[in-house]
């Protein structure tokens, strides 16, 4: 996983639409350097003060940007994710929800064969605050530069957590969400494999929800690998109830499989602190960690 470096050019794709210059406003706001956008059919317009391509490639061609966002509606996410991996575009953020499982699978598959990242679908993006990069639809006034990195299933749980965190003195190296879908570019294993070796997080707060096995997979990837960094986490969902879908395609318990107590129990095994409570996870970090 690639992340852009501060000031790096970015595309938002969908960028005409409602949520597409709302969000593309607020990263500009925050020092993100949105350098293009394209929507098929409005070329030369500018939202802005940036310019409008119809296709990706001539937007790749003209800022060089490695990364692009998405707010596309669900029909035509898959033909705006291909055409952006085919351009060239290394990392894609996909905050477009209700995305079909089969286009999903095809996406990712096609990301791996192009040597690609993606994150989402159904994401709220990811923050660097120290670059003041932002993508997607994160509230950047939760967040503040740190040495934390925080990957979370769960969009507004990220956000009331960083806010936690920000106000208690653990500012973030990073944050992203992974997304709420059964299928995700990116697992929590692989956001935790790319922060493994960087000097500047120096502990991981995962965010988990019923459903999947993503953090019965993590505990296993951290036993496995030795992951030397703190871990801490707090796992959504205890008081579901079973085969209830519960806000996200991937939060769904089918028997006993994907409940909050087999994940904390998978956790704790793999030697993660677990919170009960949102602000119980500040409270583990101050009495592991100085701030």
């Amino acid at each position: 996983m690639m992340l852009p470096e501060r000031g790096a050019p970015i595309i938002v794709q969908g960028i005409t639409g409602h949520y597409g210059s709302l969000h593309a406003g607020l990263m500009l706001q925050y020092g993100t350097n949105v350098a293009a956008g394209v929507t098929p059919g409005k070329a030369g317009e500018r939202i802005m003060g940036v310019r409008v391509y119809d296709k990706v490639a001539d937007a790749v061609a003209k800022t060089g940007a490695t990364s692009s966002i998405i707010f596309v509606p669900a029909p035509s996410f898959y033909a705006a994710a291909e055409e952006a991996l085919r351009a060239g575009i290394k990392l894609v953020v996909a905050i477009t929800e209700h995305v079909p499982i089969r286009d999903e699978l095809k996406l990712v598959e096609l990301a791996k064969t192009m040597g690609a990242t993606v994150i989402g679908p159904n994401t709220p993006g990811l923050i660097i605050p120290s670059r003041l990069l932002k993508l997607g639809i994160v509230p950047a006034t939760s967040f503040r530069p740190g040495n934390v990195a925080l990957f979370s299933r769960s969009g507004t749980l990220m956000y009331e957590i960083a806010n936690l965190l920000s106000t208690n003195g653990f500012g973030q190296a990073v944050a992203l969400g992974i997304g709420g879908d059964p299928i995700n570019g990116s697992t929590l294993t692989d956001c935790f494999d790319w922060v493994r070796n960087r000097e500047e997080v120096k502990a991981v707060v995962a965010v988990g929800e019923i459903g999947g096995d993503a953090e019965e997979r993590l505990a296993k990837y951290i036993i496995d690998t030795k992951f030397a960094k703190p871990v801490f986490a707090y796992v959504a969902g205890r008081a579901a109830p079973k085969e209830k879908k519960m806000g996200h395609a991937g939060a769904i318990i089918y028997g006993n499989l994907g409940t909050a107590e087999s994940k904390i129990a998978a956790l704790q095994g793999a030697g993660v602190k677990v919170a009960m409570t949102p602000a119980g996870i500040p409270e583990l970090l101050a009495s592991s960690l100085k701030k």
